[in-house]
């Protein structure tokens, strides 16, 4: 099927739009971009622009692309009927309300040839609910990237419960000719499996603050050169293996029991959130991001991602 799939249409050139539709671009193939206005596609665009000049320094274009080929790949539009008519692949990154997510899809749904493949690039919600309201359902997948899109490989492709195989199968296949490492998911589950991950180790870093025993820096200095090493490289399940699982058995016996295992949002969280400290988007967070720390820490974030992913291109040649 992956074959058969010649032209992308892409909604949404937000944070993840503009980034899938690069990654698809990138790899050969037309692009219908697709948002609400004009000015929102020229943003995107301009995003996209800045982001394959950063790949065309890394030398991440293929031999004889320029930046310019790759964006007279993509065509733009503010409507679904032009945008998705045509299109053998519909990616979707549009904002995380289920309501909405349904509301678009069965829009699409109107003027998407019939044998089109939906994604939806959610980063938790159920793909069962989002393909509820389709009148075919098996045709709609997650396909989730993780931010920033163009320079993190992972994305998991997960079924829902009325998902064709064949449509799994050739997401995942796809995923895989654009250069990303897709992760088959077996099942949904809230937050998919990454997510769940993330937010089991962040209850315990918010609890370590919260304990008074660490702070936010420290915590990171500990997973970053620890934690973050090793699992960059063998994943946790392969590092308990090679550690001896009765260590990790008798650990679990004592320290388990003095760990966060709270179902409700840490009251730290809780407080930043209230307090309108968002993080990045808003300048602060636990971070201070608005001064030259906090943009140096994204710089090198971008650089060591792009270091990354020229010697995976190099082990693949």
């Amino acid at each position: 099927m992956v074959r058969d799939i010649r032209t992308i249409a892409n909604i949404g050139s937000g944070t993840m739009g503009h980034a899938t539709a690069l990654q698809f671009a990138v790899a050969g193939y037309p692009v219908k971009l697709v948002d609400c206005s004009q000015e929102l596609l020229d943003a995107g665009m301009a995003r996209i622009r800045s982001d394959a000049e950063e790949f065309a320094q890394a030398g991440l274009l293929a031999q004889g692309e320029s930046v310019e080929d790759v964006l007279s790949r993509i065509t733009t539009y503010t409507d679904y009927e032009h945008g998705a008519t045509g299109a053998d692949f519909i990616i979707e990154s549009i904002v995380e309300k289920l309501d909405v997510k349904q509301k678009v899809w069965s829009e699409i749904e109107q003027y998407a040839p019939e044998d089109a493949i939906f994604a939806t690039n959610t980063s938790g919600l159920s793909p069962t609910s989002i393909q509820s309201v389709l009148k075919h359902p098996e045709r709609l997948v997650v396909a989730h990237f993780w931010n920033p899109a163009q320079l993190m490989p992972l994305v998991e492709v997960v079924p829902g419960e009325s998902t064709a195989e064949e449509v799994e199968d050739a997401t995942f296949e796809l995923m895989r000719k654009i250069g990303k490492k897709p992760a088959k998911i077996r099942k949904e589950s809230l937050g998919f499996v990454g997510n769940r991950l993330q937010l089991a180790v962040l209850r315990e870093a918010f609890n370590i603050m919260n304990e008074g025993i660490a702070d936010a820096e420290t915590i990171d200095t500990v997973v970053k050169y620890s934690l973050g090493r090793r699992w960059n490289l063998v994943g946790p399940v392969a590092s308990a293996d090679l550690g001896g699982l009765d260590t990790f058995y008798n650990v679990s016996t004592y320290l388990l029991k003095d760990m966060d295992n709270g179902t409700e949002p840490s009251p730290l969280l809780e407080a930043k959130v209230q307090a309108g400290d968002l993080g990045a988007k808003t300048g602060r967070g636990f971070y201070e991001w608005t001064g030259e720390t906090g943009q140096a820490i994204i710089r090198q974030r971008d650089e060591n991602l792009i270091r990354q992913l020229v010697e995976d291109a190099r082990k693949e040649a």
